[in-house]
């Protein structure tokens, strides 16, 4: 079990560039930063959203070298359940949030973010959240070390394709 001691926790947030604005994680993680649960520096890249952040830094978009510099920066990585922001986060052995887009909300065409962050969850690669209620319980999970994630090691480039592609299968009768 580690333990983060959140005052020195640095936490990258990317949403990627479509056209699709994610407000709501933007608000709830300004809540969460006025509410104490999050702590430590936090910057994010909001895409399309209107939202400002009010308790953090951010930009609309990034360079794929400033990703990268922010990936390599950060303890934990809060992304949009996109498998490639997904994916270099864990290549480069990062703590993730993965959190869910929803039709429901405008913040995608269909819901199949559901399905991709379900797999990388219940594989144990990231704590997955499918509801803005559910990001603070997943901020502390990874500070006070009770996350039961695991490293990702990448033996097969394919394999999580592989294992994305099974699970959908599994459940999509």
């Amino acid at each position: 079990m580690v333990v983060m001691n959140k005052e020195n926790v640095n936490i990258f947030v990317t949403v990627g560039s479509r056209n699709y604005p994610f407000d709501r994680l933007f608000r709830k993680l300004d809540e969460l930063c006025e509410d104490g649960v999050i702590k430590g520096k936090m910057f994010a890249q909001t895409g399309t959203s209107t939202y400002q952040p009010k308790h953090y830094e951010y930009k609309d978009f990034i360079s794929q070298d400033e990703f990268l510099e922010k990936v390599l920066w950060a303890d934990i990585v809060v992304s949009h359940g996109a498998s490639g922001s997904i994916m270099k986060a864990l290549n480069a052995g990062k703590k993730v949030i993965a959190v869910t887009r929803l039709r429901k909300y405008g913040e995608h065409i269909n819901d199949h973010q559901i399905q991709n962050n379900e797999a990388f969850a219940e594989n144990g690669y990231v704590v997955a959240v499918f509801e803005m209620d559910e990001l603070g319980k997943a901020f502390e999970a990874y500070y006070n070390g009770t996350d039961n994630t695991r490293p990702w090691k990448n033996k097969d480039p394919l394999s999580i394709v592989k294992m994305i592609d099974q699970f959908i299968e599994e459940n999509d009768k």
